[in-house]
Formats: C-alpha cells, structure tokens, sequence
C-alpha cells in the first residue's frame, strides 16, 4: 500500500495535472477558437499566440509553466528529488499526451521550463536566456526550444541536484522527438516563424 501511495498516485497525480490543455480551454473559451483547427494544430503557447494573438499566448504559456513548476517545487522543498524527477517526468508526458485530447497535446517545452525553474533555476534561466537569443535571432521557436533542453544537461553539470542530469537528458530526448516534424521542416526552410500572420480555423 505505501509503494502504491508514495509512487503511483504522485505519478499519476502528475500527469493528470500535466494534461490539462490550458491553450485549448484558452483559445475556446475568450476566442472561440479551437487552436487544434488552425495554424500548426498544436495546442501550446506557440499556436495559441499565433491564432489568439501575443497576450493569449502569454497566458496560456504561464498556466503550462506553473503545472510544471508548482508540484516540483511543492515535492522537491522536502529534499525527495526522486520524486520531483518523476512528478515532473509525469507532468510533461500529461502535457505531450494529454489523457483529455485523446493521448495529444503540446510538446512538453512550457511545462519542462515550469520543471526545471522549481529543480534549477540557475541553468533554466541561462539555458533560456540562450532560447530566446535563438528565438530572437532565427525567428523560430522549435529552434530555441531545442536549444534550451539541448543546454540544460550541460548547465546542470555544474550547477543542478544530484540526479538531475540524467533526468534532463531524458526529457530533452522526450522535447527532441515531439519537434521531429518541426526538425524536418527547419532542414527543408518550410518551418513557419513565430510572428507569421495570425491565422483562423
């Protein structure tokens, strides 16, 4: 009963809070506009920002970051790092493959910033500062996200709690695959930049 206690409820307490689609509840409801129907079809900050508009995708960016971030946070304050690692490994599965879109969702980058802003927030914060460099300086935003899980295992090297290397390797190789289509797209220049023309469904 205690292992069912201390392992698989947190986990699944995790996901389920990752898999709350805060863009499409945010898109629906103040715009009417279901973010699956229009522009890259993904649910996240991104696409909501694009179809919605900035503010829209501000907001949706900052609910995907705080269910990251809080059960993390609230976890790894009593020194239990192995649980936070799950926690937050459950919270971005819950992001990517949301049981309430039929096992579809974002692609896991708020929610991982949310994560490792609660473990480290030194290396988050200079792994997204480069992010947004990338952002700034390319125009995309899969670059500079790819960018950010890429630098954390490095950061983290030297500035993270024990275990956390391992724990963003797997994570950033969860973030890599859900860009692969992004990935192709940037390779043959068809990728869409962050400030193209709002679009409707």
């Amino acid at each position: 009963m205690s292992t069912f206690a201390d392992f698989v409820l947190p986990a699944a307490a995790g996901y389920c809070i990752g898999s709350v689609p805060f863009g499409l509840l945010i898109a629906c409801v103040f715009k009417g506009i279901d973010p699956r129907r229009g522009g890259s079809g993904n649910v996240g900050a991104t696409n909501v920002a694009r179809l919605c508009g900035f503010r829209w995708g501000l907001l949706t960016l900052a609910c995907d970051l705080l269910k990251g971030c809080l059960p993390v946070l609230f976890t790894a304050s009593s020194g239990d790092y192995g649980a936070a690692y799950r926690i937050g490994a459950c919270v971005v599965l819950g992001h990517m493959f949301s049981c309430f879109l039929r096992f579809h969702g974002g692609k896991g980058v708020a929610s991982t910033v949310g994560v490792f802003l609660a473990l480290a927030p030194g290396a988050l914060i200079l792994a997204g500062a480069a992010c947004i460099l990338t952002i700034w300086k390319s125009g995309f935003v899969s670059a500079g996200s790819l960018v950010l899980v890429g630098l954390l295992p490095v950061l983290l090297l030297f500035s993270g709690p024990p275990g956390s290397v391992p724990f963003a390797l797997c994570i950033a190789a969860l973030v890599v695959w859900a860009h692969r289509d992004n990935i192709r797209r940037l390779r043959r220049g068809e990728e869409k930049p962050w400030l193209a023309r709002r679009e409707r469904p």
